[in-house]
């Protein structure tokens, strides 16, 4: 009787009526029940196991040896049996075989015929030998060592190779000392029952080969999907890692909820095929970022794009500065007002300028909320003007040729205001850009007029932070790219809610967020997961240019804000908090001087509340 597996499963198949009776009509069952079996397993070490114990049994052999050719052309031992011996290891057994593998081809490239192994795997033929010792066709030597030290005999052999559906071998079979099933007698194997071992292999080979395929599609698959993540994080050298650590916050969360019995989460169980799903979804959660602008993403004060505009406006204050300069020269040379008079009011010139240029580039920081007041002095310092006389139209791309036609060029020399929003400084958004409120998808967004205004006294005037509300949809916009395209992917039944999890990151509990205004009960709870793993990275960073790392306990305190106003899920917060998990974070990801106390019983509800 063969070894059965408890948790294989034939189908419930049932043989042919005219399948051969008699010990072949058995054979013939024996191979469909396996074959059907190998077809079903999907634990890799299961089904060599199973291929061998198999093989072992339709022979009686007493012992067997199951090979997988290496990409170096090796035999590497991957399971042993030998039942006399006692003898068990490699396959479920936990016990690694020690050997090391068989080198099929020396350093010349010469091919290795003297093992019978590395015979059958080179050839892609059947050996069938009766009696190790008395053959000279291939070296049993070492065999013969085994033996010596102890006390078996090896005596018979079959060694089949596996080949799979393009010819190519990719493991080989091997069974030792067939036994008579009446006396226990060593004996040779059958040339009847070889055919059948034969059409094992082959059967075998194509599970084999089969679940190999789809382990290397896996592989390609999540190696694709770790450039993707890794390509995303590169592109910002201020977002670096981000794509890696949420996943393993929503990982911890995931799992904790999973183990949860609280009754919020009592009935919340994931397989592992949700929790690879849940993975896969949080490395691909900021995939449409491959579609935002670097100065966007990298915008780390208001007059940055490529590089920091600050720099042009200067120069046009020192520009300013030189005429004021000038002019007091001519004054003096002209005699036109008392020298002394004319130096004082120099040097409160100049000092007015230096005063509002320092105002220009602290605005430009974006470190101070802009009141009307201050918007208001910028737009003084913006009527200043200076003298260009050279052509601006000069020099240009393309693009910016384009932008700057819109209006007729002036003639030179020209006054200019010192800060300025002119027409070439607006990208106007195009048809292509456009998202319709009754749109497949369900996004709901408020659009701005433009895709870009890069104007000057525009940008410098953002309330808070460098971001202007163009700059903020196209960041936004990254999500509806993401969910754009991972719905566009054919993923398989088992990870077909990516998009759902990766897309809803930024959606809020209140159903305020974005790109849907999804509410709680619009989300599932590994989409919640996402959000609260989002935000939390998020704050505890160290790499973002437009804000310092917070602390932990400050950043638990932000995240205790949010669940108060339903921006985050109120019980993963918790279970966030009451299963360490925040604490498991700070250890393994932020820096240790970020890592201070944090008392979460002020953040838990009271008795009262729940």
């Amino acid at each position: 009787m063969a070894v059965e597996d408890e948790n294989s499963d034939t189908g419930g198949s049932k043989v042919a009526d005219n399948a051969p009776s008699g010990e072949s009509g058995l054979h013939y069952r024996r191979l469909i029940e396996i074959g059907i079996a190998l077809s079903a397993e999907r634990d890799h070490n299961r089904l060599i196991e199973r291929i061998l114990l198999e093989a072992k049994d339709i022979c009686n052999a007493d012992g067997g040896t199951f090979y997988l050719i290496t990409p170096d052309s090796r035999l590497k031992f991957v399971i042993m049996h030998t039942d006399s011996l006692n003898i068990s290891m490699g396959g479920t057994t936990g016990r690694p075989i020690t050997f090391p593998p068989l080198r099929m081809y020396d350093d010349e490239g010469n091919p290795n015929h003297k093992n019978v192994s590395t015979h059958a795997a080179i050839s892609g033929e059947s050996v069938n030998i009766a009696n190790a010792y008395e053959t000279e066709e291939f070296d049993f030597s070492g065999t013969k060592k085994f033996d010596k030290g102890t006390g078996y005999r090896s005596k018979s052999f079959l060694t089949v190779p596996l080949m799979n559906h393009e010819r190519d071998v990719i493991g080989v079979l091997q069974l030792l000392n067939a036994q008579d099933r009446e006396t226990g007698e060593v004996i040779p194997f059958s040339t009847d029952v070889q055919p059948i071992i034969e059409a094992l292999t082959s059967q075998a080979a194509v599970a084999l080969d089969n679940q190999q395929l789809i382990e290397a599609q896996k592989k390609l698959f999540e190696s694709f999907i770790a450039m993707i993540a890794g390509a995303i994080d590169a592109k910002s050298p201020y977002t670096g890692g981000h794509c890696q650590r949420v996943p393993e916050l929503a990982m911890m969360l995931a799992r904790a909820a999973h183990k949860s019995d609280d009754p919020p989460f009592a009935d919340f169980k994931m397989t592992e095929d949700q929790f690879y799903e849940l993975q896969i979804a949080s490395l691909l959660h900021d995939c449409g970022k491959v579609t935002t602008p670097e100065y966007v993403v990298d915008k780390a004060t208001k007059l940055e794009t490529s590089y920091n505009r600050v720099h042009e406006i200067r120069t046009r204050f020192e520009v300013v500065k030189r005429d004021v300069v000038i002019d007091y020269l001519k004054a003096l040379l002209d005699g036109s007002g008392d020298a002394e008079v004319l130096r004082a009011d120099l040097e409160t010139k100049l000092a007015k300028l230096d005063e509002d240029y320092t105002f220009v580039a602290g605005c430009n920081v974006g470190g101070e909320f802009m009141a009307p007041e201050k918007i208001e002095r910028l737009k003084e310092i913006a009527a200043v003007t200076w003298t260009r006389t050279l052509d601006d139209r000069m020099g240009l791309s393309e693009e910016e040729t384009r932008r700057v036609s819109q209006v007729e060029a002036p003639e030179l020399p020209v006054e200019e205001n010192l800060l300025s929003d002119k027409a070439e400084h607006i990208s106007p958004r195009t048809p292509d850009m456009e998202i319709p409120e009754d749109n497949l998808h369900g996004f709901k967004f408020d659009v701005p007029d433009n895709a870009f205004n890069l104007g000057e006294v525009y940008n410098l005037s953002v309330p808070r932070g460098t971001l202007t509300d163009e700059d903020r949809f196209k960041i936004n916009d990254h999500i509806v790219q993401t969910i754009l395209m991972l719905e566009h992917l054919p993923f398989p039944k088992h990870l077909s809610r990516v998009p759902e999890f990766a897309g809803g990151h930024h959606e809020k509990m209140d159903g305020t967020g974005y790109p849907r205004g999804l509410s709680v009960d619009d989300m599932s709870i590994p989409a919640r997961i996402m959000a609260i793993a989002d935000v939390f990275e998020a704050l505890t960073a160290t790499d973002r240019p437009y804000k310092p790392a917070k602390p932990l306990s400050t950043s638990i305190k932000i995240m205790s804000f949010m669940k108060k106003d339903r921006h985050i899920d109120g019980d993963l917060f918790e279970l966030f908090l009451k299963s360490g998990i925040y604490q498991q974070y700070a250890d393994q990801f932020m820096c240790p001087d970020q890592v201070d106390s944090v008392d979460i019983s002020q953040y838990m509800p009271s008795e009262e509340e729940g």
